[in-house]
């Protein structure tokens, strides 16, 4: 638990990450960041294999090697198009501890590798902001094993080296887990998540009325476009997460909300309502949404869990919808959305309801009023 009585992410903090840092561009970014540390890790064991000092024989050498060609692999298991699964990321986690601890273990001169198990620093800040506990622990035991047979190695010669060497690097193992953490838990505070679905960094419904409800009222009386509201709903969600388990389904949602992230306008506005729902709301030049729904719609059909949609949107003229409230204004085009996503559903899925320029109940109020004379206010 944090201070303000919220938990961390556990069983979905790895996904929950993964699309926070989708949802401002840095998933590459971040893949190649990755995967250029732990390349970096296994250049270096290699490099003191076959430099001054070396390892104690040559099987120690091999084993520098294997580990080496080991760190290769991984690194390239971040460079491809896709984030790795959870479990892939807590393999090169094990194996990158391991390593780690071999390499630095068979170095000739134990002060080199203590300098070398510095690394358990970038293993543990990696552990500390994409998974659990229970995972840093066994980097900690790994890593403080290790940190002690080196220092026990050194001080057969110099103890105030062994001493100090082991405490300065374990400081900055911790410190690098302390700022991690510390880092992790503020960007998931309340303040700042309020408004977005944590597993998909999508907005949350209420969000996703307000900036909707914020949209209609900053347009002029005179705009002439049009508010396309939709509705989607995937298909067979639930016999997915019956089949495959809650981490498929979970890693369904997250690659279907990044790539709608993709494909709307950077200005729509986009939520994540319930496991198989999502809200879209764009302001379009003509009353036919269809061009938009289908690239949506489209791309939820080729996304790796190869799910289909339901899609219901509505779409009405901008102009006549000022001064009444959008609050209820945007309850109507989302129950009328709904009702045609339903609709699409009943005829089979995998396509989109369209109603065009409904009459809407709201309209027929009069304008002004109690809204006018508390937004004039």
């Amino acid at each position: 638990m944090t201070a303000g009585g919220r938990k961390e992410p556990s069983r979905d903090h790895y996904y929950w990450l993964t699309a926070f840092l989708a949802a401002r561009g840095a998933q590459t970014t971040t893949c190649r960041a990755i995967a250029a540390f732990i390349a970096f890790c296994g250049v270096i064991p290699l490099a003191l294999a076959f430099g001054s000092p070396s390892p104690s024989g040559t099987w120690d050498r091999w084993v520098a090697v294997v580990g080496g060609v080991a760190a290769f692999a991984m690194a390239a298991s971040w460079l491809r198009s896709r984030w790795p699964s959870r479990i892939a990321s807590e393999v090169c986690v094990v194996v990158g501890s391991l390593y780690t601890a071999v390499a630095t273990l068979i170095q000739g001169d134990p002060v080199v590798g203590l300098l070398g198990s510095t690394a358990f620093a970038i293993v543990g800040g990696f552990v500390a902001l994409f998974h659990s506990m229970r995972l840093l622990m066994f980097m900690w035991l790994v890593g403080g094993a290790t940190i002690v047979v080196l220092a026990v190695r050194i001080a057969e010669t110099n103890p105030a080296l062994a001493v100090c060497g082991a405490l300065l690097v374990a400081l900055v193992n911790a410190f690098v887990v302390f700022a991690c953490r510390t880092l992790l838990r503020s960007i998931n505070s309340e303040s700042m998540f309020d408004d977005v679905e944590p597993l998909t960094s999508l907005l949350t419904r209420d969000a996703f009325a307000e900036k909707v409800a914020t949209l209609m009222s900053s347009r002029a009386r005179g705009d002439d476009r049009y508010l396309a509201v939709a509705v989607v709903n995937l298909d067979s969600f639930s016999l997915l997460q019956d089949m495959a388990g809650v981490v498929a389904a979970n890693r369904a949602r997250v690659a279907i909300g990044q790539q709608l992230r993709e494909t709307v306008r950077r200005v729509a506005v986009l939520a994540h309502v319930a496991d198989a729902e999502f809200f879209i709301a764009d302001i379009l030049t003509s009353d036919d949404p269809s061009p938009l729904l289908e690239r949506v719609r489209g791309t939820i059909a080729t996304s790796p869990s190869r799910l289909t949609a339901s899609i219901g949107v509505v779409s009405t003229p901008l102009s006549p919808l000022a001064g009444h409230p959008p609050y209820d204004v945007l309850d109507e085009l989302l129950a009328i959305a709904t009702t045609a996503m339903r609709q699409a559903r009943r005829e089979g899925g995998n396509r989109v309801q369209q109603v065009l320029s409904p009459a809407l109940a709201v309209l027929a109020r009069p304008s002004g009023g109690a809204w006018e004379s508390e937004e004039s206010a």
